[in-house]
Formats: C-alpha cells, sequence, structure tokens
C-alpha cells in the first residue's frame, strides 16, 4: 500500500464525456480520459483492504489493489502484466463492464469508491501506445486442433489460451467481422471498433485463424468439426430475444433491437447494407421497450440519428437513488442508474406493461397503447404485477426498438444437428467445476460464455473462455498450464 492516506487526501475523479452537442455528431468514443498524475493520486486511494472485495466480485478476479499501486507508483509495465494476468481484454471491460468491482469498493460505502474502470481503461490504452503488448507465441506445438465457434469475447479469451498453449485453433463466425455483439451489437460510440481489430492482430500472430462468414449449422454441417478437429467449443452467445407477442407487433415499424443496432453498425462500419437493412430513427417518434443495457444503446443511437423524441418504458418499478448499503454491500446493488445514452435525452417511464401496438389508416405504426402496472409482494414474499384500472394511456410511436433482453441460444441448425442437452432455461448444459467442466453431453464437444450461462457481462464471457480453454487443454493433454 504507497500512501495508506491516500483516500482521505485525495477526492474520487472520474474521466470525464465530451458535451452531448458535439458526441451526436458522430459515432466517435466521447470518453476524456485522466491525464497520469491524476491516475496516480486515484490509484493512490485504494486502502489495499485484508479482504479486497472488488477482486471477490470481479468475474475474473483481477488483481486490482496492485495495479492500483502500481499506476501509483508510475510501474505502468508492471500494471500492464497484473492486469493481463487475469483478463485477456481489459480494453474491452474498462470501457463497457458495469464495475461491479466499484460497487464492491470499501470506500463505496461512503459512494466514493476508487476509479478502478478508469484506471484498468487507462493501463491497457497506455500499453498499447507505449507498444508493449506483444504477440505471446507458444515455444512449442501440441500437434492437436481445436474449434472455437462464435467470436465473441468468451470466443476470442478462448481461442487465445488455446494458441498460447500451442494448440492449432480456428476461430468461426457467421458475420462478415470477428467480434461478435462486440463488434456489431455494442455501437461504435461506446466501443470503436479498432479496439478489437488491434487485438485480432496479436492474436493471428499468436496462430489464431479466422474464418468470417462461416454459419456452423448452415454453410457448414456441424458434425463435420467434431470430426475435422480434436476438440470443438461452443461460444455463439444468447442470441433468441425475448419477443412481445400483442396486437399489431406484425406492424412495419416493430423491430428487435438487435435488428436495430445491428443494421446501424454495419452502415457506421462499412457493411453489406443490402445483407443487413438499415433502420432508421430520424425525424421518428421511438419508444424503446426494456430498461437495460441494450435499451439504452437504441437511444443513444436514436439520437445520432435525429429522432423527434425518444421515450424508454419499463415494465419494473423505478429503482430508488440510493441503495441502503448496510443491506446491500458489497453486493452489486438495486438503484437509479443513468447511462451516457439516456443522458443525452430520453424520457424514461417506469412501472409500464405495453398492450398493443396501434397504425395508422395506412397501416404504418403511429402509437403504442400501455397500461400502469403495480407490484406487491405475495405472502410467501413473491412480487407480483398487477394492471391499475383506468391507467391507459397512448404513445406516439413511429419506430418501436424491443429490448427485453434475451431468452437463451438459437437452437435450431448448429445445436440441432450436434444434439447437445439444454438446461431448464434452454441454455447449453455444461458444468463448470469438476473433471468435467464445460464438456456437453457431446465427446470432444465444450460450451462457455452466454451459451452455457444465459444472457451475461461481457467479463463473464471472458472468465468462461479462459476456464473453457483450461477445461480443453487439460483434456487434449492430460494436464494444463493454463491460468482459469
Amino acid at each position: 500500500m504507497g500512501k495508506p492516506t491516500g483516500f482521505i487526501e485525495y477526492p474520487r475523479q472520474d474521466c470525464t464525456y465530451a458535451p452531448v452537442a458535439d458526441r451526436l455528431t458522430d459515432y466517435a468514443e466521447f470518453v476524456i480520459p485522466l491525464d497520469e498524475e491524476t491516475l496516480a493520486r486515484q490509484g493512490a486511494r485504494c486502502m489495499d483492504c485484508g479482504i479486497p472485495f472488488c477482486h471477490e466480485s470481479c468475474p475474473v478476479n483481477n488483481v486490482i489493489p496492485d495495479w492500483n499501486d502500481l499506476v501509483y507508483r508510475d510501474d505502468w509495465q508492471a500494471a500492464i502484466k497484473k492486469l493481463h494476468a487475469t483478463n485477456n481484454f481489459p480494453e474491452f471491460t474498462g470501457r463497457i463492464c458495469p464495475a461491479p468491482c466499484e460497487a464492491a469498493c470499501t470506500l463505496n460505502i461512503d459512494d466514493s469508491p476508487v476509479t478502478i474502470r478508469t484506471i484498468e481503461y487507462s493501463v491497457i490504452e497506455r500499453a498499447w501506445a507505449e507498444g508493449w503488448i506483444k504477440p505471446e507465441i507458444a515455444k512449442h506445438k501440441s500437434g492437436k486442433c481445436v474449434a472455437v465457434v462464435g467470436s465473441g469475447p468468451a470466443g476470442m479469451a478462448c481461442a487465445q489460451q488455446l494458441a498460447r498453449a500451442g494448440h492449432s485453433v480456428v476461430l468461426f463466425e457467421k458475420q462478415d467481422r470477428i467480434g461478435g455483439l462486440l463488434r456489431y451489437g455494442i455501437p461504435d460510440f461506446k466501443l470503436d471498433k479498432h479496439v478489437i481489430d488491434r487485438r485480432m492482430a496479436q492474436m493471428r500472430t499468436e496462430g489464431v485463424e479466422f474464418r468470417t462468414n462461416s454459419h456452423i449449422g448452415v454453410d457448414l454441417p456441424a458434425g463435420q468439426l467434431l470430426s475435422d478437429f480434436d476438440a470443438v467449443v461452443l461460444t455463439g452467445g444468447s442470441e433468441q430475444p425475448r419477443d412481445l407477442p400483442i396486437p399489431g407487433r406484425e406492424l412495419k415499424g416493430v423491430h428487435y433491437a438487435m435488428d436495430f443496432l445491428r443494421g446501424n453498425s454495419h452502415r457506421v462500419q462499412g457493411g453489406d447494407g443490402a445483407k443487413v437493412p438499415f433502420i432508421s430513427a430520424e425525424g421518428k417518434h421511438v419508444v424503446v421497450i426494456g430498461g437495460g443495457d441494450t435499451g439504452s444503446d437504441c437511444i443513444g443511437t436514436s439520437s445520432r440519428h435525429g429522432a423527434a423524441s425518444v421515450t424508454q418504458l419499463e415494465i419494473m418499478p423505478k429503482p430508488p437513488e440510493k441503495e441502503d448499503k448496510a443491506l446491500t454491500w458489497p453486493n452489486w446493488p438495486n438503484k437509479l442508474r443513468t447511462s451516457s445514452s439516456q443522458e443525452e435525452g430520453c424520457e424514461r417511464v417506469w412501472s409500464v406493461a405495453t398492450k398493443s401496438f396501434v397504425s395508422d389508416e395506412q397501416g404504418n405504426l403511429k402509437a403504442v397503447r400501455c397500461i400502469k402496472v403495480d407490484w406487491q409482494q405475495d405472502d410467501a414474499g413473491q412480487w407480483q404485477m398487477s394492471e391499475v384500472e383506468g391507467s391507459e394511456f397512448e404513445l406516439k410511436a413511429e419506430l418501436i426498438t424491443l429490448a427485453m433482453g434475451f431468452l437463451h441460444p438459437v437452437h435450431q441448425g448448429m445445436l440441432e444437428q450436434l444434439g447437445v442437452e439444454l438446461d431448464a432455461r434452454g441454455n447449453v448444459e455444461g458444468a463448470v467445476e469438476g473433471c468435467d467442466a464445460y464438456k456437453t453431453n457431446v465427446d470432444c464437444l465444450f460450451v462457455a460464455g452466454d451459451m452455457r450461462r444465459g444472457q451475461s457481462l461481457v467479463v463473464w464471457a471472458i472468465k468462461e473462455g479462459r476456464q473453457a480453454a483450461k477445461a480443453v487443454d487439460l483434456f487434449l493433454m492430460g494436464e494444463s498450464s493454463l491460468p482459469g
């Protein structure tokens, strides 16, 4: 602990954003980083707790106190080594992770946690700028070949770890570019895609082969992978969106959120517009149904299109402005959070159920009918929803995005062909611990990431990709030196 009184001397200071009027003109990242002197002071605030709750709350178990202290001591090269010891892609988590580590920080008891995510972001960006990140090429080849299906963060992490263990790795992606939802699902203003490209260049040098436009189960029979490779890892994600089957669902103007976001990302990145249609919100009254990150991304994208208005509907009640720390800390609390996209201009409405979509005389979407709902706990402590009589209302809507989350991976095609067992939620069954970690019921077939655990965070995907790689290495070689 380099500065025992740092948390007393220095107030919390985080990065800032470019003005809304400026950032709405394009799709560039708009975070204004902290300078190194300020970052050193923020690192000095870390208390190096005897029990580091930040470390425990981080899915990849980042050794956070260590690299906070190293930044304070101006030893950035040692800091990036500590950071990479547990996380293949801190440039992803430093941008889009919700930072459960900061919620668990001891200083968060007083609402002033260490700016962990900003320090993480700063360490990895300096490492790239200084040329400290080099390919880690295996000294010996194993002679084994592994296929990884799905190039999101779980697939990328798994592929990189396996290549570093000496295996020949082929990473399959059904889209035209690598990255999964990082590439086309998360808008460029949150994650510039050169961040993926530079990491791909490292992985390619390490021996990972990328095969895009390869939809397993459609372009290539799934069973062929089991014949051609010594092991196969499924990391395709949870892509079956939750639908809203109410009257008017078939109207033009009602879209799944991911179709809206993917079409926009293809246009921004110069993708195939004929293959992935662009859905414009320009001049339209937009209603986003769903209050999570995907809904927030729809808001920010609609604002950049020049929408006439944006309204976000959430069926759950409005969270409290501040959590009760005595009840929640160090766990992730239910509290009101406002994203950068919501700050850019959006009306948010809670405790609302959508009843129908309304068309005009020409059959175009013109409105959405809603009703207020009330949430009460029953005798068993379960929350029950009821509609509030007489609370019906109508909102003008010319574009609807359904952003209510994802149910499970798509079953048709690859999963049906492979004959994998599914759990009660429709995810691919695969253990996490023990000698059968990440194995499916099919011989030589493994699963990791959202396809196994359900819709989750990027940091969890990286964790599972790393652990699955270790499980595959152990399966192929009988032992493994890969970290978990």
